[in-house]
């Protein structure tokens, strides 16, 4: 991912959509950090697909997407002119919260670090299981047991895991009783994050994963 070219600043605002870990409105994050997302940075975020961003009435939503999470894995540069301090920072908290603190709190990621709500799979189930890993990630997104949570809200939780692997943990489990796994509906809401995120079964793109029904 290096060549990007992220300034200090849009780095920053990474930082920041990893710590909310939700979809928060850009005036949210002006009033409670006094950041300021401008159109520019939120354009080549979006088109690197780090954010994700839709249009929510006068403002902008916005939420670290899936290629994000697996940038916030990797060195960001915080140099900034004239706060080499507050760069520093910034870097230290990043190196520590990847190297140090997601070794020893169990989580394979940072998505799953800053969820905010477990999504480890429980101790009882085999170490190592990938599709217990999904259910326990799809229980912390649902609102209820059976309600639909979005491919591109689940994948940024296994950016340790290669997507191959994720796909057939999710072909497998779409056989459990009580799984489903299906298209949007109204494919006119779809972004392209979604339709990245989308899953190829039964021979259509599959965006929604609800377990419980």
């Amino acid at each position: 991912m290096a060549g990007d070219d992220l300034t200090a600043s849009e780095s920053a605002i990474l930082v920041v959509l990893m710590a909310e870990a939700r979809e928060v409105l850009s005036t949210e994050l002006r009033d409670r950090y006094g950041l300021v997302v401008r159109k520019p940075q939120r354009d080549k975020l979006t088109r690197l697909h780090y954010v994700a961003s839709r249009k929510s009435g006068p403002t902008y939503a916005l939420q670290l997407d899936d290629k994000g999470w697996v940038r916030m894995q990797s060195d960001l540069d915080f140099a900034l002119r004239g706060a080499s301090a507050l760069g520093a920072a910034l870097t230290a908290l990043q190196v520590s919260l990847r190297d140090r603190v997601l070794a020893r709190s169990g989580c394979a990621t940072l998505a799953e670090l800053f969820a905010l709500t477990d999504v480890r799979a429980p101790a009882a189930e085999p170490a190592g299981s990938l599709e217990a890993r999904v259910v326990a990630a799809y229980r912390a997104l649902a609102d209820e047991p059976g309600a639909w949570v979005s491919l591109r809200r689940l994948r940024p939780f296994f950016a340790d895991v290669p997507r191959d692997d994720l796909d057939e943990a999710l072909r497998q489990l779409s056989r459990s009783e009580g799984v489903t796994i299906a298209p949007e509906s109204n494919q006119k809401t779809l972004t392209e994050a979604d339709t990245a995120a989308a899953l190829r079964l039964g021979g259509q793109e599959n965006h929604l994963l609800a377990i419980g029904v």
